[in-house]
């Protein structure tokens, strides 16, 4: 694989290899990477759910990402700001945003790997989110943040260049796609959420059951 630099990716936004919606802007390519804005949707984790009559108490919320409610995490409230609002996020806590632009990798040669800019983590925010966009992947990314500091309220915008993408071209292209839990299997659509906890795979790790997983999806040469 190699590293594509910045007149690549020109090159592929105009040959319609890669697309971002909105378009980047100028501010944004880097010698070999691109610059990600943030959005204005968060997710804030619950902590716990209300005291009800048909409760035992107050009940303690386990971040479980199997769990969701209509398409949705079922754990998180979710926020959506407004243009000219801001977000503070507070001492300790961790929080999901997401990207500004949807990122469409339509090539089946290219690939992307999501890194923290370094002058967000000198101001006390991890942005701990190294990972893989796949090829054929389309829709915002998820970036965690979390507040490391001790006592400091840290503020964040709408808009400001949260994260880096850096892509890398196959040396052969893939036989599939991205074929994760945010994309619509029935219309091969990514971007929409597909509960995993529907899938058997789920239900077997649930009850603790490896080998069956490994016996069921054995891979076939």
């Amino acid at each position: 694989m190699s590293i594509v630099i910045k007149h690549e990716i020109l090159e592929s936004i105009k040959n319609g290899e890669l697309k971002f919606t909105p378009a980047l802007d100028r501010l944004q390519f880097r010698p070999h990477a691109v610059d990600l804005r943030l959005g204005n949707t968060f997710r804030i984790p619950k902590r716990t759910f209300k005291v009800s009559r048909n409760s035992e108490g107050r009940t303690a919320v386990p971040l479980d990402h199997m769990a969701v409610n209509n398409g949705h995490f079922a754990v998180y409230d979710e926020i959506d700001l407004k243009p000219g609002q801001y977000f503070d996020i507070l001492p300790g806590e961790w929080v999901m945003g997401f990207t500004m632009e949807k990122v469409h990798l339509k090539s089946n040669t290219l690939m992307g790997v999501l890194y923290p800019r370094s002058s967000v983590n000198r101001r006390g925010l991890a942005v701990d989110l190294t990972g893989i966009v796949d090829t054929g992947y389309n829709g915002r990314l998820m970036i965690p943040i979390h507040n490391t500091t001790g006592m400091q309220v840290i503020r964040v915008y709408p808009g400001e260049r949260i994260c880096q993408l850096v892509f890398e071209r196959l040396e052969q292209p893939v036989r599939e796609g991205y074929q994760g839990r945010y994309i619509d299997k029935k219309k091969k659509i990514a971007g929409t959420y597909i509960p995993e906890t529907e899938s058997r795979e789920i239900e077997l790790i649930r009850s603790g059951d490896i080998k069956k997983i490994k016996k069921e999806f054995k891979v076939v040469a």
